[in-house]
């Protein structure tokens, strides 16, 4: 029982402090709202305090912008009213200039209408004179024509042919002098440039033909080669394209072709099966290929060779088998080959004396001729072909330039020059070429009777093997200045009518004489 009374002892006591602790705590609540509700309205309080001082800095901050505005409009205001006033008066002073223009172009109407009128009297009278002269020209034109005994068509056709002569005589003094100066500035530098390119360049040439000789150890070896019923030497010819002859010149066969490397192989492959023996269609193909390739091994070598020596690179693989395919290429007698490399030569060394690209003037000078080794191939002049094949195989195009213009009265560019003289030089230096009698004759003959047709020559002379044609003319009927374009004329008519290697110099020659006798 008495621990059931401390129980409940306990328990009331519990409950009393716990109800003491939820009054105490109630009050200190309502203690704390009093003093929050207190702290927001002296908040709210400075708040509109502060709101109504703001909202004065703002009124006042407002008006003094107000008029801070206000001032600025009226000064713009007053701007804009002294710009207008300014315009006004400018507007008014052109109106007063436009006026006076007016009054001026008034004035300058009146008198233009007047000298309309005056102009207008004048070109009746002036017609009127005209009708008067012509009538005046008419009659003096009828009266010189019974005087004269001349229309006035020959007068005219007389007239003209006397002009004519007069400017052709007076052109031909103006030539003369331009030449004459000419040759007296760049002769000399010219003669030295093309001297020491002759010296510092020599070649050795060897002529060759269209036609080739191989040896037979003796005659049975031409029945060998002619086969049973001729089938070995239309193998030969097949296999090669070439013309094998064997007539009755003594242990020998003559190849012919105007195909150089076919010729060579045709050459090479004979001398093969005559040296082995075994002579038979199936022989004849197997060694025609052997010789085919060593012809082109060939080719290449001396392609690779020549553009060594001249000192040329990156040059396209093609173009160093055309110029190797030049080796058997000839030109009145002339190897292709050779001259080229000697044109490259002494292209070079010209260039290098003007201060020109001596590489460049080499180049254009080995290629010059690149379109012989085709030409029997490929319709066209060789220049055309080489200059096609240049362009195509990647050459700069003053390469191409030179090699399309190297035969043209007037190169366009220097190099085309350059390789023109040193192609001149080349075959025209003793020994390079050789062409046959008869035709070395009458191409003399030819010279001088295109000489002698002029009006004015006696006596036409072909020298230094056609290379020269020396006209004498006659005194009386041809002038000094007349001589100088009978020069040209013949030299044109040359040019048109003649097929010649290299150039012919045309000289003209007057001369009077003056006979007395002292008795």
């Amino acid at each position: 029982m008495y621990l059931i009374y401390l129980i409940s002892i306990a328990v009331v006591s519990v409950l009393f402090g716990v109800a003491a602790g939820y009054f105490l705590a109630r009050r200190v609540s309502s203690r704390r709202v009093d003093a929050a509700r207190r702290l927001s309205e002296e908040i709210l309080e400075e708040a509109k305090k502060e709101a109504e001082t703001i909202k004065k800095e703002a009124e006042l901050k407002t008006r003094s912008e107000f008029l801070k505005l206000q001032t600025e409009m009226e000064k713009e205001f007053r701007q804009r009213e002294d710009e207008i006033r300014k315009r006004e008066q400018r507007l008014i002073q052109k109106e007063e200039n436009i006026d006076r223009r007016i009054d001026q172009i008034d004035k300058k109407e009146q008198e233009l209408q007047r000298k309309e009128r005056d102009v207008v009297n004048r070109e009746l009278e002036f017609e009127r004179k005209i009708s008067y002269y012509n009538q005046l020209v008419s009659e003096v034109k009828t009266k010189l024509e019974k005087v004269a005994g001349m229309t006035q068509e020959e007068a005219k056709k007389e007239l003209k042919q006397q002009v004519i002569d007069e400017a052709k005589h007076e052109s031909a003094k103006m030539v003369k002098q331009i030449i004459d100066s000419a040759k007296e500035e760049g002769e000399k530098e010219a003669k030295k440039i093309i001297a020491m390119a002759i010296q510092r360049y020599a070649g050795d040439y060897v002529s060759e033909s269209t036609v080739s000789v191989v040896s037979l150890p003796n005659d049975e070896m031409k029945g060998r080669i002619i086969g049973r019923e001729g089938r070995n030497i239309r193998a030969i010819e097949a296999a090669t394209g070439v013309d094998v002859i064997i007539d009755d010149t003594p242990e020998a066969v003559i190849i012919s072709a105007h195909n150089p490397v076919r010729r060579e192989v045709a050459r090479l492959s004979l001398e093969k099966l005559v040296a082995d023996g075994r002579i038979h269609p199936a022989r004849i193909e197997e060694v025609v290929q052997q010789s085919k390739k060593e012809i082109e091994r060939e080719i290449r070598e001396a392609g690779e060779k020549a553009i060594f020596d001249l000192g040329i690179q990156k040059i396209h693989p093609e173009l160093v088998k055309l110029v190797g395919r030049l080796k058997y290429r000839t030109s009145f007698a002339q190897n292709i080959y050779l001259h080229s490399i000697e044109v490259g030569f002494i292209a070079g060394i010209i260039a290098a004396e003007l201060g020109l690209d001596e590489k460049m003037a080499r180049r254009a000078g080995l290629l010059h001729d690149i379109g012989k080794a085709v030409d029997h191939e490929v319709e066209g002049s060789h220049a055309k072909i080489g200059a096609d094949l240049a362009k195509k195989y990647g050459e700069p195009i003053e390469i191409v330039q030179a090699i399309a213009q190297h035969h043209d009265d007037n190169p366009e560019s220097i190099l085309g020059v350059i390789v023109q003289a040193s192609d001149a030089l080349s075959a025209a230096r003793p020994g390079a070429r050789k062409e046959m009698l008869e035709n070395y004759i009458r191409r003399l003959e030819e010279l001088e009777s295109i000489a002698v047709q002029f009006h004015g020559v006696q006596k036409a002379y072909a020298i230094q093997a056609g290379r020269e044609l020396r006209v004498i003319v006659q005194s009386d009927k041809i002038t000094d200045e007349d001589s100088l374009m009978l020069s040209r004329d013949i030299a044109r008519e040359i040019e048109s009518n003649l097929n010649y290697p290299g150039q012919v110099k045309v000289t003209v020659i007057r001369e009077t004489r003056a006979i007395s006798f002292a008795r």
